[in-house]
């Protein structure tokens, strides 16, 4: 059974006041030049926001990542003291993780621990170092594919999503550097270069997730895929795909040419698919399918995934210059006061009740307005929208 308990506020201006969150003047201004909204968006959010669940989680780290990416280019220390508020119960002063449950072999509950790396360099504390040799032990030991890819969960054996690219693989590279062991940023791009052979269809994006085993109902008997191109998940492979390549700085340059190959030719084929409007739909290749529709969180993350692929001249300037436009009109349509609209809440692949992949259920799936996946795409984007060379 699904357990998707969690507590949004569809309305922060009107949702209980949880602290004080008071942007620095610049910082309000420079949010502003993406959208009128989006500052009183982004500090209502923070000050009404709980966290999505009381263990470590993949909803709250795609939050705390959204927040630290934008400490760093705005160094307005109100988004830091949020995240160190938030780690007072999470890492312990020894390094433990008392809400972090690494026997559930869930590979979303990897992501959360990619802020340990940006925390411990600002604060020097030696609980986060710690901290990553505890959030690492779960991958020495999590089960794999023979392709020798992580299972996305335990619960899901033998399957590869998308999403759980974006989940591991940046933390994995991150800790590889930081121990100085290049082989396991080789495995990273092993498990990248499996992906793309595999999962990728002929218009150049990538099914959903892929069944090893074929015996999920979701996934086609021959080739183990999902039938359709799942808008939030391509976000999550292209993030990935940039976080790693950002992280990977000083390894292998043949290894990291592959990460910038799959980058390069995954944003030329979501360029193709991008709306009139700027954006990207629900079912990327469907758009002009019935009931499909622009999608917040998917939109957002490949704006991100086009900005930073520009700053570290994977791509040209020029679709550095698109993601921009993608983000501007993100907020534009989907950002009020209280509110980033247009979200899907939630989607994935079989378990109880069941989800096959089909068109009629991506588009079945509530929108949920708040949702952290959304968000925490809005702070990463808005975050290099302000590092884009001529954004503002």
């Amino acid at each position: 059974m699904l357990d998707l308990k969690h507590n949004i506020p569809v309305d922060v201006a009107a949702a209980l006041t949880q602290r004080a969150f008071d942007l620095l003047p610049q910082t309000t201004t420079a949010l502003a030049r993406f959208g009128d909204a989006v500052p009183a968006f982004i500090s209502g959010y923070f000050r009404t926001w709980e966290p999505y669940r009381p263990h470590w989680n993949y909803e709250d780290g795609v939050v705390w990542k959204g927040a630290l990416d934008l400490y760093q280019v705005t160094k307005d220390p109100v988004f830091l003291d949020y995240i160190l508020g938030e780690m007072q119960t999470r890492v312990l002063p020894d390094g433990s993780m008392p809400t972090f449950h690494p026997q559930e072999y869930n590979i979303d509950n990897v992501n959360g621990g990619k802020i340990l790396f940006p925390l411990y360099a600002i604060t020097g504390e030696g609980r986060f170092r710690t901290a990553m040799d505890v959030q690492f032990a779960q991958l020495k030991d999590h089960p794999r594919t023979q392709s020798g890819n992580y299972w996305h969960k335990q619960i899901y054996p033998h399957q590869v999503w998308l999403d759980g690219l974006f989940m591991a693989q940046p933390f994995q590279t991150e800790y590889a550097r930081i121990t100085q062991d290049e082989a396991l940023f080789a495995d990273t791009v092993a498990q990248f270069r499996f992906v793309d052979h595999t999962l990728q269809r002929d218009n150049g994006l990538y099914a959903h997730g892929w069944d090893e085993s074929r015996t999920e109902r979701w996934a086609d008997k021959q080739t183990g895929l999902s039938q359709n191109v799942w808008g939030r998940a391509m976000g999550w492979w292209i993030g990935a795909l940039v976080d790693v390549y950002e992280a990977s700085e000083g390894f292998s340059p043949s290894l990291r040419a592959d990460i910038a190959d799959i980058t390069r030719r995954t944003l030329e084929a979501l360029l193709k698919f991008r709306s009139d409007n700027g954006l990207w739909y629900q079912v990327v290749d469907q758009g002009q399918r019935d009931g499909n529709y622009e999608e917040a969180s998917a939109s957002l993350m490949v704006a991100y995934g086009l900005m930073k692929a520009a700053r570290l001249s994977i791509v040209s300037e020029t679709m550095g210059r698109t993601g921009v436009e993608s983000l501007k009109a993100v907020c534009a349509r989907f950002v009020t006061p209280s509110a980033l609209n247009g979200v899907c809440g939630v989607a994935g692949l079989g378990n109880v009740p069941y989800r096959d992949g089909s068109y009629a259920y991506y588009l079945s799936e509530k929108i949920t307005p708040n949702d952290p996946k959304g968000v925490g795409a809005l702070m990463w984007a808005l975050s290099e929208g302000m590092r884009t060379k001529d954004s503002l």
